[in-house]
């Protein structure tokens, strides 16, 4: 069916730093979206590893021990860069993007207060709607924001630089401010609060819903009926078969039923991408070239599925080490763990402009993007091996590890995701073959998926060594690294003329 080109606010508006005043809307409603995702993300495996009840009595967490709770992290994290898939068929075949945010801003909002009720069973279900929203509303805004600008508008890149700086600001204010109100009042209050930001973001994505001018008003590519009942069999069998393996993991394994699904979603995770690339190398219509793009992109995947494995560890593992191990006290004031999950944040405002402003320099003699690559995988690695250090003292004399390690650990982590992640992405829209751009992003988001519910079961399988988990963790991307630098040759030949 024929799409036609989504209508775009004239080129005269500029009442948002110069940008079109709907880029406001999209900007505030996505900070409070990461101000509701990492506001309870800092807080979730906290609240699972929690004892049942607190020291005055009262309800406190969940008692799981550090390995469950590492890989339920890894399951829902991974749900969450899993669901987009489906948020962004929605969007193009059923509802629009404009709808398909403001429903999935609705769920997010009713997850965190159902997580807030101090009932074990709403945590659960409110879990799952989180992850359910920010599928349909994270792939969804992002594109909205492009739909804004036409294809000559120069002030595409600069309007995508303030968006993202809003993700940063939400994901920098979000930690300090839940994790404040979880640690005077309870994890249910930080929750609730989460939600309160969600709330923000729905009714400012409501009251400036008439700036959008038809932006993402309607489904560019309406799918028939047969598309629509093909869509909702395979959402029904992708259910049941994760059902079906979370039965035959607990008939081979003698974890809990929790335990069992978080293992399951991770096993149905790692299925899913085989099907995108099989979709991609059974095409019979691509040019020489674009077959030996897709080959390069599968390198792309792995690597990039490592790196996250290892860099989403730091709501899960790093988040334990901060509250267990780590010396949070200044002076005679302890910080709440939860802080720390503001240091990638900062670190992105400040670092991000500098390496941005160093690869305009550096133009064509910038790295290629498989030693880029190379480079943020050993950095990610050597982020979490130096943690050994202080791991080793506290499992031998109980000394507690200075705050410094964790910063550096964050910083060096923010390093290398700046010489992985965007240039990640930038390749991946690159070597997409025609008419395959969005399974191509669809993979991107996969590696994500992947590495973060892999990443929870390497924490899960070393709880009861966390040496053995940063040592694994570390040692992974590091090898990948290594192998990427051997090869680099044939990559560089593959990805070009990528650069």
């Amino acid at each position: 069916m024929a799409t036609t080109a989504p209508p775009t606010p004239s080129s005269e508006d500029r009442a948002f730093f110069g940008q079109p005043r709907a880029l406001s809307t999209l900007f505030f409603t996505e900070m409070w979206e990461r101000f509701s995702y990492y506001g309870m993300r800092a807080l979730l495996v906290l609240y699972l590893t929690a004892p049942l009840v607190s020291e005055d009595g009262g309800s406190e967490g969940l008692g799981f021990d550090d390995g469950t709770a590492i890989a339920i992290y890894g399951a829902y994290t991974g749900l969450v860069y899993l669901t987009p898939i489906a948020g962004g068929w929605i969007a193009d075949r059923l509802l629009g993007a404009r709808n398909t945010v403001l429903y999935g801003g609705i769920t997010i909002a009713l997850g965190h207060y159902l997580m807030a009720v101090p009932f074990e069973t709403s945590f659960w279900i409110g879990l799952m709607l989180i992850a359910l929203g920010t599928g349909a509303l994270k792939p969804n805004i992002s594109g909205m924001v492009g739909d804004l600008y036409d294809e000559r508008d120069t002030r595409r890149d600069a309007g995508f630089s303030l968006f993202y700086m809003g993700i940063n600001i939400g994901s920098l204010l979000a930690p300090l401010i839940t994790g404040w109100a979880a640690d005077r009042h309870g994890f249910h209050w930080g929750f609730a609060i989460a939600g309160l930001g969600m709330t923000f973001a729905v009714i400012q994505y409501v009251v400036g819903w008439k700036h959008f001018h038809g932006i993402g008003a309607t489904a560019p590519d309406p799918a028939t009926k047969r598309q629509r009942n093909n869509f909702l069999l395979v959402l029904v069998g992708s259910v049941a078969f994760v059902a079906v393996l979370a039965l035959l993991v607990g008939l081979i394994a003698s974890g809990s039923f929790i335990d069992n699904m978080a293992t399951a979603i991770t096993l149905f995770i790692l299925i899913v991408p085989f099907f995108y690339f099989a979709q991609l190398f059974r095409r019979k219509d691509y040019s020489a070239q674009e077959r030996r793009h897709v080959r390069a992109f599968v390198w792309v995947f792995l690597a990039a599925a490592a790196f996250w494995m290892v860099f989403e560890q730091s709501g899960s593992t790093l988040n334990i080490f901060a509250q267990n191990v780590t010396d949070l006290t200044v002076g005679s004031w302890a910080m709440p763990a939860s802080w720390l999950q503001s240091a990638n944040p900062l670190f992105i405002i400040i670092f991000a402009p500098i390496f941005a402003a160093a690869w305009t320099k550096l133009a064509d003699r910038a790295p290629r993007t498989s030693v880029k690559f190379a480079i943020g995988l050993i950095g990610v690695g050597i982020s979490v091996l130096i943690l050994v250090i202080p791991m080793s003292a506290f499992q031998d004399n109980g000394s507690k590890a200075a705050l410094y390690w964790l910063l550096t650990t964050y910083l060096l982590q923010t390093w290398a995701e700046l010489f992985l992640s965007p240039n990640g992405l930038s390749a991946t829209t690159k070597l997409a073959p025609a008419g395959a751009s969005g399974q191509m992003l669809a993979l991107w988001f996969l590696a994500t998926s992947v590495g973060t519910s892999v990443g929870g079961q390497i924490g899960k399988f070393t709880a009861d060594n966390p040496v053995m988990t940063f040592v694994v963790s570390g040692t992974i991307p590091i090898v990948i690294a290594v192998i990427t630098l051997f090869l680099r040759k044939w990559i560089n030949r593959s990805m070009d003329p990528v650069h």
